[in-house]
């Protein structure tokens, strides 16, 4: 049980910072490892999933690379790269057998409330994209992860694929697509305040929301964080043996907070999103898939375009974009200064060397902050060429801080994944980035599970736990056909999606 000292300070096992995706995943897993642990949750909103997790908030959502061209990046020899499209696609793989685990075990509801069956489709136009398109679907399609992948430079087998799409595209234009039907939709937000009331069951976890970390520090071996109430002004120190720190854009602050030598050097670089939603339901109702483009030159990977179809509080909702913008804030929900503060001694050689090598993003950016309405149809009507602009509204989406590391070479790179920071002595970590993030949490905090308790994770326990929630543990579907055909068949059905 958690202790109340007597000078109000408590001890618990585990904090976690953040209630998001990553923290409600990390959540779980050490719940159902070692059920007696005792966790403190720290939220500085007043609900879970506000920020990243958020559906409107999370700029792509079933990230398995099916349909994701940045994920396939075309080389300087004109050749198509597709390990990282892999491991992403094994790694949803790996979520979604935690989330058939969940479902099996009663321990989260219908999975139709969080996750449903859509086709996955790439659409490219032009000579040159059109046979990058078709390399990428040859090197992907000889691995069985993207078995029944199908391609086309068709008009007719593409108008049956996304009608809104081709209607009144010009005959000449050369397209092409591919179709993968075991794509999906999840609504992150809605599974991670699933799995959050879950843990709120049991009397050993305890959340408190509207409660800001303000310090960090490692004292006689346990970290003490200061976290003050919003509501009441009131502060207090909570002692942990482990803390975790996935506050998304506030990660990062928060890293530096804690002071320890992996996180030195770090910086982070916000970009903001903003969503054209459709509000006529008729032009809905003819749209069912997420179509992916290319993203423009200079875009960030995040802002790759996409006519998207998604479920959002059980309505099917249709959005593009994201259109990408500037803002000094790290959250959506937070403070101009987050940028400049975080500027450090340590990291701002990383900062400079990445914002020269990266000029091309920064003006971009700029370019996208100053388009107007008009400017967003024409993007639109790249995709949707009938779009009429009453039938859409802008919607503002959530912020992302992309990773800047230093690199002996560069002085510092600008990194477009995630990172996991953790201390030498596997007490804190802290997780940084974003794409493809939500998609593939339960890898990231298996790999967080394998450096911070590597001692608990090596015994036979927690080994036949681990292997109980996800029964690929310890193989390579990437590599192993068999394996993977059953464990999709299993997860398929359990979590009712389309064969």
């Amino acid at each position: 049980m958690t202790r109340t000292n007597s000078n109000s300070e408590k001890t618990t096992d585990v904090v976690l910072i953040g209630a998001g995706i990553m923290s409600a995943t990390l959540g779980m897993l050490l719940k159902k490892l070692q059920p007696d642990i005792t966790i403190e949750i720290f939220e500085r909103l007043d609900v879970a999933a506000a920020e990243s997790s958020d559906a409107w908030n999370n700029a792509g959502t079933g990230h398995s690379a099916f349909c994701e061209l940045n994920y396939t990046p075309q080389m300087p020899d004109g050749s198509v790269e597709t390990k990282k499209a892999v491991a992403i696609a094994e790694s949803f793989e790996v979520s979604k057998q935690f989330w058939s685990f969940l479902i099996e075990e009663k321990l989260i509801t219908d999975p139709d409330t969080f996750i449903k069956s859509i086709p996955h489709i790439s659409f490219v136009w032009g000579d040159e994209n059109v046979n990058f398109l078709r390399q990428r679907y040859d090197k992907l399609s000889s691995c069985h992860l993207f078995k029944g992948m199908t391609y086309s430079e068709d008009p007719a087998v593409l108008k049956g694929w996304m009608p809104l799409v081709m209607d009144q595209r010009a005959a000449d234009e050369k397209v092409a697509a591919t179709r993968m039907m075991l794509g999906t939709d999840v609504n992150f937000g809605a599974l991670t305040r699933m799995m959050f009331n879950y843990l709120q069951q049991d009397d050993r976890v305890t959340m408190h929301f509207n409660h800001e970390v303000k310090k960090l520090k490692k004292k006689n071996g346990l970290w003490e964080i200061k976290v003050k109430d919003d509501n009441s002004g009131n502060k207090r120190i909570v002692k942990a043996k482990f803390v975790f720190i996935g506050a998304g854009g506030g990660s990062l602050p928060l890293l530096e907070k804690s002071d320890i030598p992996e996180g030195k050097g770090f910086g982070g670089f916000p970009v903001s999103g903003q969503w054209l939603k459709c509000i006529n339901p008729e032009v809905i109702e003819r749209h069912d898939a997420k179509v992916y483009g290319k993203a423009s030159v200079g875009a960030p990977p995040m802002s790759v375009p996409h006519l998207d179809t998604r479920m959002i509080d059980g309505k099917k909702a249709l959005l593009f974009g994201p259109y990408a913008g500037f803002s000094t804030r790290f959250l959506k929900h937070g403070s101009l200064l987050d940028l400049p503060l975080s500027i450090k001694v340590n990291n701002i050689r990383p900062m400079i060397s990445a914002g020269l090598d990266n000029l091309p993003l920064t003006k971009y950016l700029i370019n996208q902050v100053r388009q107007s309405p008009d400017d967003r149809m024409e993007a639109l009507r790249e995709y949707l060429p009938t779009a009429k602009i009453e039938d859409w509204e802008l919607e503002t989406a959530g912020q992302r801080v992309q990773v800047i590391k230093k690199d002996e070479k560069h002085g510092g790179i600008l990194e477009f994944g995630t990172e996991v920071v953790t201390a030498a002595d596997g007490s804190i970590a802290a997780l940084l980035g974003a794409s493809p993030g939500a998609s593939t949490a339960v890898s990231i905090m298996i790999t967080l599970l394998e450096r911070c308790f590597g001692d608990e994770l090596k015994t036979a326990d927690w080994q036949t736990k681990l292997k109980q929630m996800i029964p690929s543990y310890g193989h390579t579907l990437a590599t192993d056909e068999e394996l993977l055909n059953e464990i999709r068949s299993n997860t398929t059905s359990v979590l009712k999606l389309k064969s």
